[in-house]
């Protein structure tokens, strides 16, 4: 029984670790490996009233893995630790069959009685590095925490989740869409987006009643408006390598002005030193160029974009490009 819990461990090693060459490697040189052992003793010793010698095989095993498990904790079978510096799992804890804990991971407890007061973690989670999970929550089985998370709900069956606090970026593996393992989207940059999104919309809206004024419009006035929709549809195509988004709805264009086959270009960054206004700057020029006959391009990079009122009454302090 006892060498076949060997073989399962190893056999899971072998099956979560592309880095790992032979029986021998990860007998002698896995730590992880090593700490599960230490465990093992210390919670059969524990389970049996043995508390003192059971922390102290528990303390030796943290000695010598760097990886520190109360010997009171419930970890079940074929659980793998990659790179185990700095784990701690709490008294209370109970890990599941088939999961995968990168280093640096806590499951900690948010409570002084003795009551359970640590995570439950269900068969075949994957816990990233550095994330913590604090309190009597449960992350469902197949969930996945990114790195440097931050989780104190619990966590749906097969849900992915990132950000501090955790929040819900992957879907459930039984919808319609399921986000790939290696892929981990940020929840807020894609609120940010839709709300970014909305503006636009608004934005277009105005402007769009803006140029319907009422009274005959001179033909080459006309023709100036369709221009800038034209160059502003162009411009869609440049994208914030930053955020991943086009500028235009990241309300970077302030104003577009088009005199004969001229444009100027006002557009607002975070500060004129951003490292990505030549990149942009250049971008634009680009797409502008040659759009309704255009053919020069001036862009001004405005600064403070939080004081834009200033700007548009100042016409700021442009610095053309």
């Amino acid at each position: 029984m006892v060498f076949d819990h060997l073989r399962e461990d190893i056999r899971a090693i072998f099956s979560k670790d592309p880095a790992a060459r032979s029986t021998l490697e990860v007998i002698f040189c896995y730590p992880g490996l090593h700490a599960l052992w230490f465990h093992r003793r210390a919670h059969w010793l524990w389970v049996h009233k043995f508390n003192f010698w059971a922390r102290l095989v528990s303390h030796i095993g943290r000695f010598l893995t760097g990886i520190e498990i109360h010997p009171g904790a419930v970890i079940g079978r074929r659980v793998v630790i990659d790179h185990g510096m700095g784990i701690v799992i709490g008294e209370t804890a109970e890990v599941g069959d088939d999961v995968l804990i990168y280093m640096g991971v806590v499951l900690g407890g948010t409570a002084l009685e003795n009551v359970k007061r640590h995570p439950t973690v269900e068969d075949g989670v994957i816990l990233g590095s550095g994330a913590i999970v604090l309190g009597p929550i449960r992350v469902g089985k197949g969930a996945k925490v990114g790195a440097g998370s931050v989780v104190v709900r619990s966590v749906p069956p097969g849900a992915t989740v990132v950000g501090v606090p955790a929040r819900i970026a992957g879907l459930d593996q039984g919808m319609e869409t399921e986000i790939p393992g290696e892929i981990m989207p940020d929840p807020v940059l894609r609120v940010a987006s839709r709300l970014l999104e909305r503006q636009d919309q608004f934005e277009e809206r105005l402007r769009a009643m803006e140029q319907a004024q009422p009274g005959p419009v001179p033909a080459a006035a006309r023709q100036e408006i369709v221009c800038e929709n034209q160059i502003r549809d162009a411009l869609r195509e440049v994208i914030d390598p930053e955020v991943g988004l086009d500028i235009v709805d990241l309300g970077l264009i302030k104003e577009v002005r088009v005199k004969g086959t001229g444009v100027e270009i006002d557009m607002v960054l975070t500060c004129k030193a951003c490292p990505l206004a030549d990149h942009l700057s250049e971008q634009v020029k680009r797409k502008a160029l040659g759009v309704c006959g255009i053919e020069q391009v001036t862009v001004n990079v405005l600064d403070e974009p939080w004081n834009w009122k200033q700007f548009s009454q100042e016409h700021g302090n442009p610095k053309s490009v």
